[in-house]
């Protein structure tokens, strides 16, 4: 009995120590284990395919809108609409023309068709993202409304929404003050070869006022941008109201009266 005893104690010492191994192991891994950064596949008609490894520890909220929009195909069909030779090239407005963002229900379903934006993640808005502008990094394009009335700083540094661009070379007034989420892996080549397209000033230049000679002559067509998440669930952005300069225009005027 004693005998019968003693084995029995031995096998339940036994369980018990592979019990606490299997634990200790699980927390092991899940400390070193490193969890590779989602990457962005687009493709451009009649250009090629860009990688880009997106950096959701230094935007999460960024990162994460981008994801979405991108796997639902948001971006599909969309184009380049603004190339700056030796600066950047521009993309991501719903109508195609740079004046718009995107709606909440681009986002999610169940949603209204109505424009939200999201916060802007880089140190002037007291967010420590370290990306610098170097070239091949992916930014989010942003209004600023400071030119209107340097009051309108917070509106400008949160008027972000699915408009990004792409770096074709560095350019360090950005840093701090835009939010960097990402940088070209694969397919810089094709970048600059979409960088050296014909541009002309835009169809209503003298609706906006911009003379900006950087509409490409000919479409630049994303056929589509989908990412890789690697198993990790980067959840939706906070969505917030975007600013209203006309209104604010109006307000102004009214106040002067």
């Amino acid at each position: 009995m004693k005998i019968g005893k003693k084995i029995i104690w031995l096998i339940a010492l036994i369980l018990v120590i592979a019990i606490i191994g299997v634990v200790v192991y699980g927390y092991y891994k899940k400390l070193t284990m490193k969890v590779e950064n989602p990457i962005a596949t687009m493709e451009v008609e009649g250009y090629g395919t860009v990688k880009m490894e997106l950096y959701p520890d230094q935007a999460p909220e960024t990162v994460a809108n981008f994801i979405a929009l991108a796997n639902r195909g948001f971006y599909d069909g969309s184009t380049f609409h603004r190339v700056v030779k030796d600066f950047m090239i521009q993309g991501g407005s719903k109508n195609g023309d740079g004046t718009t963002g995107c709606y909440k229900s681009d986002l999610k379903d169940g949603e209204p068709d109505e424009e939200y934006t999201i916060k802007g993640e880089f140190i002037a808005n007291k967010v420590n993202n370290t990306v610098k502008f170097e070239e091949g990094v992916l930014g989010l394009a942003r209004s600023d409304y400071s030119q209107n009335s340097s009051s309108l700083t917070e509106e400008s540094y949160n008027s972000g929404s699915s408009q990004f661009f792409i770096m074709t070379k560095e350019n360090t007034s950005l840093n701090g003050n835009y939010t960097a989420f990402g940088k070209v892996i694969e397919g810089m080549d094709v970048v600059h070869n979409i960088e050296n397209v014909e541009v002309k000033v835009a169809d209503n230049s003298e609706e906006t006022g911009n003379t900006e000679e950087s509409t490409p002559v000919n479409d630049i067509k994303i056929t589509s941008i989908r990412v890789e998440t690697n198993g990790v669930d980067y959840g939706l952005p906070e969505m917030l109201e975007p600013f209203d300069i006309n209104s604010w225009f109006y307000s102004q005027y009214a106040a002067g009266n």
